[in-house]
């Protein structure tokens, strides 16, 4: 689902391929071109629903609570913040903030699971103390909580000024990144100055030497101390990291890959972080502007159909960071047009002005494969998205589903034990957390009194599908992991249907498997039971 976005040249065209693959089931091909006249439109359109996956943790729980605030702050400075939106957003605030209380420990620290984990978390504690202090120019915040969390982080700074890590950090995809103490101080450090404390502060002036008397070469890092030097006012020091990124050009996909490959989500977060160092200059020059409108344009290609990304911390900064981009490039008169045309030559317009900026226009597009030509008159920028299926799943999981019994014997027409066995099989040591989607045939509903939560920190059940949290899958050296559950039927249904398992890498969802299943009693040859795992 590849995005483009088109600059805010006087004209500006582009041709896009539509290719379909060779393996599609028949007849299964959609495409269609949306376009919209700002670049957090699409954003806005799904603030409920911005990442395709659960919200079952104290950082995912964010994703719906953070970029709520700087879609705000761009509407109310670009004076587009309608009462409807500001009651949406206003909302989804408030029902985030009073569920993120549920994962604070008494300490006044967060972390994934609540009082369930053995201790807070400094990075995640640290989001939360940043995001409640943005918020409250929105929604009523207690100041309790985020004196509570400044606090705790306090008791974690060192002598030489940087954080201790406290806590299970899930994401092990940034080799260096948060795992890393000074880019976890600079983490902290940054979410002390968006809190609005001065740099003057005792606690930041603290940090901030300890960063000042750190080096690194690992470019997440070096994101991160641009940004954070932007916003506490270090211009040399800024300029220092910003040049050294410059020498790797981050911010552009290796050209060997396929226009719907999409980046890793660190990678998406340490670019986000760039474009806000760029931004966060008391004067952005205009070749600082250009660099950052090739970033966005980077950028607005990796975002999912939600306007969201991959995943959780990529998501909450690039739409910080193209919020911040928005805000700085906003023109609030003025009319352009999109002209889409198709293989055969037949065109379709579409006209953006003030009144339609945030309103999603929509089209299908019929021939496919097939060229299709983009052309866009007047200011603006303007987002083309068309699905394609996604790349082949690397096989780093091995995923057994077997029901208990196989056969249709005895009662198992109305009830079954569904039994899952998942094994990592990548090169990492350890995954990062791993989510296990299991939805069940029609009719059919899990038992919760079956629910056995051993190595999982968390399971919800909904009424077709049990969703599973586990902190980590090892590698295929170490002990299968195994769980189990009752499913039993609702109501009767007639030809039942194979229903699907799906294990991902929260993280890196690109590290997935499926696998299918029946029930016993179904109509299927290959009834209750997936290939066995290998040796």
């Amino acid at each position: 689902m590849p995005t483009m976005l088109l600059p805010s040249n006087p004209t500006a065209a582009e041709e896009i391929s539509l290719e379909v693959p060779a393996n599609i089931l028949e007849g299964s091909q959609r495409a269609h071109v949306t376009v919209m006249g700002d670049i957090i439109g699409n954003a806005l359109q799904n603030l409920d629903s911005l990442l395709a996956m659960p919200y079952g943790c104290g950082e995912q729980n964010m994703v719906r609570f953070a970029p709520n605030i700087y879609i705000q702050q761009y509407l109310e400075k670009s004076k587009q913040l309608r009462p409807d939106i500001r009651a949406k957003a206003q909302g989804f605030l408030q029902s985030g903030y009073q569920r993120e209380l549920l994962y604070k420990h008494d300490d006044g620290s967060y972390s994934a699971f609540g009082k369930s984990d053995s201790s807070g978390n400094t990075w995640l504690t640290a989001f939360v103390l940043k995001s409640f202090g943005q918020a409250r120019a929105y929604v009523a915040i207690e100041e309790r909580h985020i004196a509570d969390a400044l606090r705790w982080l306090h008791k974690q700074q060192r002598k030489t000024g940087c954080f201790r890590s406290v806590g299970k950090l899930f994401n092990n995809a940034l080799q260096g990144g948060i795992s890393d103490e000074l880019s976890l101080s600079a983490y902290v450090t940054a979410a002390m100055l968006e809190l609005g404390l001065s740099p003057m502060d005792l606690m930041v002036t603290s940090a901030l030497q300890c960063l000042e008397a750190s080096a690194t070469d690992d470019l997440y890092t070096q994101a991160l101390l641009a940004y954070v030097f932007g916003l506490a006012g270090r211009r040399e020091q800024q300029r220092a990291q910003l040049q050294s990124l410059a020498q790797h050009s981050i911010s552009v996909l290796p050209s060997s890959q396929p226009s719907w490959a999409a980046a890793m989500p660190a990678e998406v977060e340490m670019t986000a972080y760039v474009l806000l160092a760029y931004l966060s200059q008391p004067q952005v020059s205009s070749d600082d502007l250009a660099t950052a409108s090739q970033i966005v344009r980077w950028l607005s290609r990796q975002q999912n159909p939600y306007g969201g990304f991959a995943s959780t911390q990529d998501t909450v900064v690039a739409l910080q960071a193209l919020a911040k981009y928005a805000t700085l490039t906003y023109g609030g008169s003025g009319e352009y047009a999109v002209t889409v045309t198709s293989p055969a030559g037949t065109a379709q317009d579409f006209v953006l002005h003030d009144s339609n900026r945030l309103v999603l226009q929509r089209a299908a597009l019929q021939e496919l494969p097939g060229t299709y030509g983009l052309r866009a008159r007047g200011q603006g920028c303007v987002t083309l998205r068309y699905n394609v299926p996604p790349p082949p799943s690397p096989g780093t999981f091995d995923l057994h589903v077997e029901t208990e019994p196989r056969e249709c014997t005895g009662d198992a027409s109305t009830r079954f034990r569904l039994l899952l066995r998942a094994r990592y099989t990548g090169e990492r040591p350890t995954t990062n957390m791993v989510v296990i989607e299991a939805k069940l045939p029609s009719g059919f509903i899990p038992d919760k009194s079956s629910m056995v939560e051993r190595l999982v920190k968390k399971v919800e059940v909904q009424p077709d599908q049990v969703t599973i949290y586990l902190d980590q899958v090892r590698d295929r050296s170490r002990t299968l992991c195994t769980f189990a559950f009752t499913t039993t039927q609702d109501f009767p249904v007639r030809n039942l249907q194979p229903a699907t398992v799906t294990l991902y890498d929260y993280y890196e969802t690109g590290d997935r498997t499926d696998a299918a299943y029946s029930a016993p009693c179904s109509s299927g040859k290959d009834r209750g039971v997936t290939p066995p795992l290998g040796p």
